[in-house]
């Protein structure tokens, strides 16, 4: 079954850390590709040391991107090390770094100075600004673009600071660009023989995430505005509280509104008469409807009302706690939740990959590796090193 994978076959040189380029790469690992991870001999990922929360010895923050992967410690801003990279390079089909402009650039590792060296190698290149930015060498995380972006300007409530999302879905959106980007000049090089330079910036990605909001400002020149949990363009869209907890309803065109007033509210007057009956009207009187709705809804149970809206077919759902959704019936009906054994934790459980192919399932989820736990591996089964030359690198501080 490995060899049916999408991207069996392949393999990945991965120089990347903290979020956007792990996720890419394990991304690409669930799809059945090779991961080769280099990692600092000393201190490796830095979200190795990201804690709390941590189990065992292992940040948490690390196991969440670095699945099914080999990790190789190896210092490659020594020139035995550069050498060890050049090597792989000429076996492996993918590079990917998450460093800033100069780092590569010092080591003489940059796409400019490899391509004639290494036509094949695909080298998809994640950065805070990208590569042809004023920008391009500084430093940048996910909430640092959340706000330039623009993004956090109408997050939150109105009158209050902007909020950023607290995950860093800059990140998340960035490593699936990265796999898409990836699985793209793959295939371009099956018809041209070479690979191609991917240049991708956390700050164009947080630009793509203003989606509508982006089309609105750069169509009418108005800027978006904080409305809380709430959507400028359909009403009722947001949280009401029940008597046991609070839920959130989406309830986006006529025949929904439809739905909702009459098989949830039981109202079916206010499908009929002003000022409801019309989207215009919905909107131009939201705080009025909202105030009708939350008052129905107060007068019964969360359970009742999530009974009511999905019978109704109407979209909606509880604010669930996050051991609430992980833990829910639909979840482990989906398989959403991996068990996998780690050599010094147990049991490790992680949010398993969303993807479900009929023919190539996704790989079995391999627990994220110890650092170093697979240099010998490499150096010995793909460079053909004996155990003495491994020995000698080691004594020199070039792997761990």
């Amino acid at each position: 079954m490995e060899g049916n994978r999408p991207l069996a076959g392949i393999r990945v040189l991965d120089f990347s850390r903290v979020f956007a380029g792990p996720l890419c790469t394990q991304q690409m690992a669930d799809l059945g590709a090779e991961i080769i991870k280099v990692e600092h001999p000393e201190r490796g990922d830095d979200t190795r040391a990201m804690r709390p929360p941590e189990i065992g010895d292992e940040a948490t923050f690390f196991l969440a991107a670095n699945r099914n992967k080999m990790s190789l410690a190896l210092d490659f801003t020594k020139p035995e090390g550069a050498e060890i990279v050049h090597a792989l390079a000429a076996k492996c089909d993918v590079l990917v770094e998450n460093f800033r402009k100069s780092v590569m650039l010092r080591r003489n590792l940059n796409f400019e100075a490899i391509r004639d060296r290494h036509p094949h190698l695909i080298y998809c290149s994640v950065s805070a600004y990208g590569r042809s930015s004023p920008l391009a060498d500084l430093p940048g995380y996910d909430p640092i673009l959340q706000a330039e972006s623009g993004l956090m300007s109408f997050s939150g409530e109105p009158g209050q600071d902007p909020l950023r999302h607290p995950l860093s879905i800059i990140d998340v959106y960035t490593s699936l660009y990265a796999t898409q980007a990836v699985m793209g000049a793959i295939l371009t090089r099956q018809r041209t023989g070479r690979g191609q330079f991917i240049d991708l910036a956390l700050y164009d990605t947080a630009l793509s995430v203003l989606t509508d909001i982006g089309s609105g400002y750069l169509n009418t020149g108005t800027e978006p505005v904080q409305r809380g949990n709430a959507r400028g363009s359909s009403v009722p869209n947001g949280l009401f509280h029940t008597k046991t907890g609070p839920v959130y309803i989406a309830v986006g065109n006529p025949g929904l509104w439809k739905k909702f007033a009459e098989g949830v509210l039981e109202r079916p007057e206010l499908v009929t008469d002003p000022p409801f009956n019309t989207r215009e009207g919905r909107i131009g009187n939201r705080d009025a409807l909202n105030a009708l709705i939350s008052e129905a809804f107060a007068k019964e149970t969360r359970d009742y009302w999530i009974e009511k809206i999905r019978g109704a077919g109407v979209p909606g759902g509880s604010v669930r706690t996050v051991a609430e959704a992980l833990n829910a019936p639909e979840t482990a009906a989906r398989g959403m939740v991996a068990t996998m054994p780690h050599p010094t934790i147990g049991d490790l459980r992680l949010v398993a990959s969303p993807i479900k192919y009929s023919e190539t399932p996704v790989a079995d989820p391999v627990a994220p590796p110890l650092l170093g736990e697979h240099t010998d591996d490499v150096l010995r089964d793909l460079l053909d090193m004996g155990e003495n030359e491994i020995c000698a690198l080691r004594d020199n501080g070039i792997i761990r």
